[in-house]
């Protein structure tokens, strides 16, 4: 009986410990990346996106927005077979964590515009150093991780993807884009398959040199608006994909 205790025993203990998974990988439908987790700096962040992956809820979601030379952002939205997406299940939002900065290659999270305690499922990459606003905006976007080896080729050829609205959508051309009866289908969607965790060691992340948010403490040079910024992404994302097969936008490459 003591032996079956200890088994049962060390069996929940490595299930916690799957918990602290530092390297997970995005397989999308542009290829597949990895990116290094900073579970020992950022806890409660990491925590919380384990929590999504160890349940399947970014499986099968969509890149929803893009902006060249600034983000690329998801975790938010699947396509169902119709427009507008579907937005995910999500779980209670979660503190935020401003201690790395948001240089190029980094994964941060999303939140609502002047709440800095916001943050559920979405996320974005940054595609260039947006440390100058989105360091000090917002009370500081939490970046919680670094994207490695080739993976920012290939977010920057997503990046390239043409896009209606702020949405890439391959092989939808513009003059689908602004038709009103025109509805892409789920080939032309940017989709995440999936995100697995592929190193379950906490502290893999100590090889890495993330930059510190220095900035937290000073005035962004702009406000955030939908436009440039993450500032308001939860809530501009959700109007824009509500609408943007509805009216006609303009078609962006």
């Amino acid at each position: 009986m003591f032996k079956l205790n200890s088994l049962l025993l060390a069996s929940t203990l490595l299930g916690s410990f799957a918990a602290n998974a530092t390297i997970v990988e995005f397989q999308t439908s542009h290829g597949s990346f990895q990116v290094n987790l900073f579970d020992e700096s950022t806890p409660k962040t990491v925590e919380n996106f384990l929590k999504y992956v160890d349940n399947g809820r970014y499986s099968d979601t969509v890149i929803h927005r893009v902006i060249p030379d600034f983000v690329v952002q998801g975790g938010g939205f699947k396509y169902e077979g119709d427009v507008p997406l579907d937005a995910i299940a999500t779980y209670d939002a979660v503190k935020n964590e401003p201690e790395w900065s948001n240089v190029k290659g980094t994964i941060a999270m999303a939140k609502v515009a002047n709440r800095p305690d916001s943050a559920t499922s979405q996320w974005f990459f940054n595609l260039v150093d947006n440390s100058k606003n989105l360091d000090v905006d917002n009370g500081g976007f939490t970046v919680f991780g670094q994207v490695t080896g080739d993976g920012m080729e290939i977010l920057e050829a997503i990046a390239k993807i043409p896009r209606c609205g702020n949405v890439p959508l391959v092989n939808f051309t513009d003059e689908q884009c602004k038709d009103s009866n025109s509805e892409p289908g789920a080939a032309n969607f940017v989709t995440i398959n999936a995100v697995t965790v592929l190193d379950d060691d906490p502290k893999s992340a100590q090889g890495l040199s993330p930059k510190a948010n220095t900035l937290i403490d000073q005035v962004p040079d702009k406000p955030s608006t939908d436009s440039d910024s993450s500032g308001g992404s939860m809530f501009a994302g959700l109007m824009l994909l509500a609408g943007i097969f509805g009216f006609r936008r303009r078609f962006h490459r």
